[in-house]
């Protein structure tokens, strides 16, 4: 978790934990995998906010002019909508098994939406 740069989304993500939701690919942002979240207000403003993050940098975008979403990164990326260029809070990062990410991705992309969740670290 990126506490101390993305307090308010951290402090979010946390309390809707244990998070199981379904994976599906981009269609606009390059290498990534997104959970759409509709119109779900989240009550959060940018923090740590980034339009081309990383693989394992894991963004929250809080809404506005496209839905609120999650988007997790396996390799290039320019984070996109149908109706332009989005950044969202840089809130999580992926430190053990990133290498495992590009296969997620393209496990995603050839086969479809997979389930998906997050936990407490134990």
């Amino acid at each position: 978790m990126e506490l101390a740069a993305a307090p308010r989304t951290c402090a979010k993500f946390q309390s809707l934990l244990p998070y199981r939701q379904k994976l599906i690919h981009v269609r606009w942002s390059g290498e990534a995998c997104w959970i759409p979240l509709g119109a779900l207000d989240l009550d959060l403003q940018h923090e740590n906010h980034t339009s081309y993050p990383g693989p394992g940098e894991i963004l929250l975008y809080p809404g506005g002019i496209s839905e609120t979403e999650f988007l997790i990164p396996y390799g290039a990326v320019r984070f996109a909508s149908k109706v332009g260029q989005l950044a969202g809070n840089h809130f999580l990062t992926v430190t053990q098994g990133q290498a495992h990410l590009r296969a997620l991705g393209e496990h995603v992309l050839w086969n479809g939406a997979q389930e998906i969740t997050f936990n407490t670290a134990s």
